[in-house]
């Protein structure tokens, strides 16, 4: 008996020494994805990450501040009809503090009701001109696609020495108001700085297009020395088509959701794009061991990342990131067992998400009332394909100032 009652106290002294057991807030992330619809292909990836994400979080940041968070997904087929039909259920079921969505339909559906509803958005892709508005609730970690592409026309300027105005011909499509805002974004970025930039035409074509020949040929003929393709591969392929057919050699700039492994994909190998690049604000799948990529292979080896190392999924880990470092700083701020998605709002437009806290998918994240994308201190990264490989052309380029349009 004796022996019982020494070794019951000197557990209950181990116990008092180790301090009281942190205990666990459970809260709630809505995840808005896509598995029938048409970005069913990329949501393995995409998805993936957000929940590999999710459980590094929990395991070695969420556990010593008291937090864990539970992810669920819910299927919209990127309809935003439906993602309408889903979201009162999804608050009932869940009441997320935040919620991590695909495309337009969640961002048309949603950021009428998220201010009521207390609850943020985060997407994954660059923002859109038409989306600048004060007071946001849905938020893109990236600039806009036209800010980014401003980065790199100025970046190729300088990178080429070019004295006077850089020419450029952007090749966008009517079919689709994002499509169209990038062309917008860019006119008005040319209009505001016509010593180093000249738009030469903006080029509306099919959002399929088959046979550019004619209208690169005018371009061309007008002195462009680089190409915007931001809208899809399938243009991608059909300047491609025409420069070869023309027998030029011009640069054609490409974003994260046409960019050069998809493009390659598209075209029939990574060969056919030697010297053409790709533009966005976030890491980029090369196969240099970055300190994103790092962070990948942990995401792989310790906490079930299902997706490759792609663009779909440094989509998925970049918007992830910047809600989880939301919801950590917010509770940081407000005590674990107070964090709601205001909270979590009110934290992401007072607080800086440093490009280390990402592990360099993104840069540095600021938000103001003015914007849902960052407007200052952003920047982009640059691939290219040279000697037929996929490799970084430049790091942490600034991106330049576009008055609103």
């Amino acid at each position: 008996m004796n022996m019982f009652v020494r070794t019951a106290a000197a557990g209950m002294v181990a116990a008092m020494l180790a301090g009281p057991v942190q205990a666990q807030t459970t809260y709630n992330i809505a995840s808005l994805a896509d598995f029938t619809g048409p970005y069913a292909d990329v949501m393995k990836d995409l998805n993936g990450a957000r929940h590999a994400a999710v459980a590094w979080w929990n395991a070695e940041v969420g556990k010593s501040l008291g937090i864990q968070l539970r992810m669920k997904d819910y299927d919209h087929r990127y309809d935003a009809a439906q993602v309408a039909s889903l979201w009162p259920g999804i608050k009932a079921e869940l009441n997320p503090i935040i919620a991590l969505g695909v495309g337009a339909p969640d961002a048309t559906a949603l950021q009428g009701r998220l201010p009521a509803d207390g609850i943020p958005l985060i997407m994954s892709t660059a923002g859109y001109g038409f989306g600048w508005k004060s007071d946001p609730w849905v938020f893109n970690p990236r600039s806009t696609y036209a800010h980014e592409a401003a980065g790199f026309l100025e970046w190729y300027r300088k990178a080429n020495n070019i004295s006077g105005p850089l020419k450029v011909a952007v090749f966008s499509s009517e079919a689709s108001p994002a499509y169209v805002d990038i062309a917008k974004g860019l006119k008005k970025y040319a209009d505001e700085n016509k010593a180093t930039i000249d738009l030469v035409e903006t080029v509306f074509t099919e959002v399929q297009p088959t046979d550019l020949t004619t209208q690169v040929n005018r371009v061309l003929g007008k002195g462009a020395q680089v190409l915007d393709v931001q809208t899809n591969t399938a243009a991608v392929v059909a300047v491609k088509r025409a420069l070869q057919a023309l027998n030029k050699k011009v640069p054609i700039v490409m974003s994260s959701h046409n960019g050069i492994t998809a493009s390659a994909q598209a075209i029939g190998g990574i060969a056919n794009l030697e010297g053409d690049y790709e533009v966005y604000g976030m890491a980029m799948p090369t196969d240099e061991m970055t300190k994103s990529r790092q962070f990948y292979e942990k995401l792989k080896a310790q906490y079930g990342m299902k997706g490759g190392w792609t663009v779909p999924t440094l989509m998925g880990l970049n918007q992830t990131l910047v809600a989880l470092r939301a919801v950590e700083a917010s509770a940081k701020k407000s005590g674990a067992a107070n964090v709601t998605g205001r909270t979590v709002r009110e934290t992401l437009l007072s607080t800086t998400i440093t490009s280390p806290e990402t592990f360099e998918i993104l840069s540095d994240v600021k938000y103001t009332n003015d914007a849902p994308f960052p407007t200052t201190g952003a920047a982009v990264n640059i691939g290219v394909v040279k000697g037929g490989k996929y490799v970084t052309a430049a790091q942490a380029v600034p991106v330049p100032q576009i008055g609103k349009w």
